[in-house]
């Protein structure tokens, strides 16, 4: 079985059906998964769901899909630092993750205030937030904990 097939049967899973295409991109299954997972904490998860949405998808919002893709890589890197400060890998993970917060409020600043039912302006100030305080601290503290981690919603 391929990664889009395995990806296509996790969505099913999520959504309680087929996932199939919507006009909207606000009603499609993949995107609406993006943020079950995202809420879930299963940033990788939904990092690969709106990746095999985006890489399906031929349209003007390529870097708005780009910076959520990324935004969700950031959290993937605070969650492993969080689970293993220590070990040489996860432990060396803060940088990396401000560089992706970065990169995606960039990609999303076009797409203010909001898009898709999403609103931009309060999510990239969450992103912006996070690498913030992790840049104040001097690379030293993890803004993320289970406790703390930021849940996104879309208007409706």
């Amino acid at each position: 079985m391929s990664k889009g097939e395995r990806i296509e049967r996790f969505v099913e899973g999520l959504a309680g059906g087929s996932p199939t295409k919507s006009a909207r991109v606000a009603q499609n299954p993949f995107y609406r998964g993006f943020f079950q997972c995202w809420n879930a904490q299963q940033y990788y998860e939904a990092h690969d769901v709106l990746e095999h949405l985006w890489l399906r998808t031929n349209s003007v919002d390529s870097n708005f899909f780009k910076g959520l893709i990324q935004s969700a890589g950031a959290f993937v890197h605070l969650k492993k630092h969080w689970e293993h400060p220590t070990h040489p890998k996860h432990g060396r993970r803060l940088a990396p993750a401000v560089r992706l917060f970065r990169l995606a409020t960039a990609n999303l600043a076009p797409f203010e205030p909001v898009t898709h039912s999403l609103a931009i302006t309060d999510f990239r100030r969450l992103l912006d937030d996070h690498a913030d305080r992790i840049v104040a601290s001097d690379y030293a503290l993890n803004p993320w904990s289970p406790a703390e981690a930021p849940l996104i919603s879309l208007l409706e």
